[in-house]
């Protein structure tokens, strides 16, 4: 085994490149543990195997199989994370409370979930690539047409996403399903045109199917996804990762519909620009 990951951005490059190589119970703990770092940072071996499905001695071996000694040594860089990347106490005191499992009553409950919501707004910035978030401004201006798909959960952002470019201008298509009618929709996608794909785990099968064609078709797409282990990431022209607050296992949408906004509306002063300097009398 090469040098210890010495930190946890460089554990979740290498998680990320072995992972199809990992066993079925090592790649369901991977996802667990990239996908709730808050909660690994703080929380027993032996709650953090319930929450994951798995076994103690399977969070263990997935250590081991990284080099490290044991699992606490590795959870060690998922709090330096808290430290380093995530300065705030609220966001630490929160991961504590999740690990601890206490009861909360209902007002209780709406303050965690406003307070969880808040911290991964003040998060979600530092997290998206400024590169990135500039290729898919360029992809989307680029497309005469915006397909945009989004099924279950996460129709909510896509279908928000494609109200806010039809109110700058921007040609775009929401692709429902009505009438079980994904693939069609798929299919009436353009060589000009492009998609934007809105999918969190356990991702639907809408969602892979269109990354699958737009990929073999060569159409031009753009991936809101939750984990850098997610199905859609591997062929999509530009990933962007949104991590959203989860409060008793119930995940919000905070994060992606601010991402979302975002990009409408800088896609849209992109338009006015342009526009400006085209007829600047």
């Amino acid at each position: 085994m090469s040098e210890l990951p010495q930190s946890f951005a460089e554990l979740e490059e290498r998680v990320t490149a072995q992972y199809a190589n990992l066993s079925r119970r090592l790649q369901q703990t991977a996802r667990f543990l990239l996908d709730h770092p808050q909660e690994v940072a703080f929380a027993t071996v032996a709650r953090l195997a319930e929450q994951a499905g798995v076994t103690p001695s399977t969070l263990i071996r997935f250590a081991n199989s990284f080099g490290f000694k044991g699992f606490s040594e590795m959870q060690q860089l998922f709090r330096s994370r808290l430290v380093n990347e995530l300065p705030n106490y609220a966001e630490r005191i929160r991961a504590l409370r999740t690990a601890t499992g206490e009861a909360l009553d209902s007002t209780q409950l709406l303050w965690e979930f406003a307070e969880a919501n808040r911290e991964v707004l003040s998060t979600l910035p530092g997290r998206i690539d400024p590169e990135q978030l500039e290729q898919v401004l360029d992809i989307l201006e680029q497309a005469e047409i915006v397909h945009v798909l989004g099924a279950r959960r996460s129709f909510v952002v896509a279908s928000y996403f494609s109200y806010a470019l039809h109110h700058i201008g921007k040609r775009a298509f929401l692709m429902d399903g009505l009438g079980g009618m994904h693939s069609e929709q798929m299919k009436a996608v353009g060589p000009q045109d492009a998609v934007l794909i809105v999918s969190f785990s356990p991702y639907s099968r809408e969602a892979r199917d269109a990354v699958a064609e737009a990929s073999e078709r060569g159409i031009p797409h753009v991936v809101i996804t939750d984990s850098r282990l997610s199905p859609l990431v591997p062929t999509a022209n530009v990933s962007l990762i949104v991590h959203e607050a989860e409060v008793r296992s119930f995940r919000g949408l905070t994060a992606s519909l601010c991402l979302s906004q975002t990009l409408a509306i800088a896609l849209g002063i992109r338009q006015d620009q342009k526009q400006d300097a085209a007829d600047p009398g």
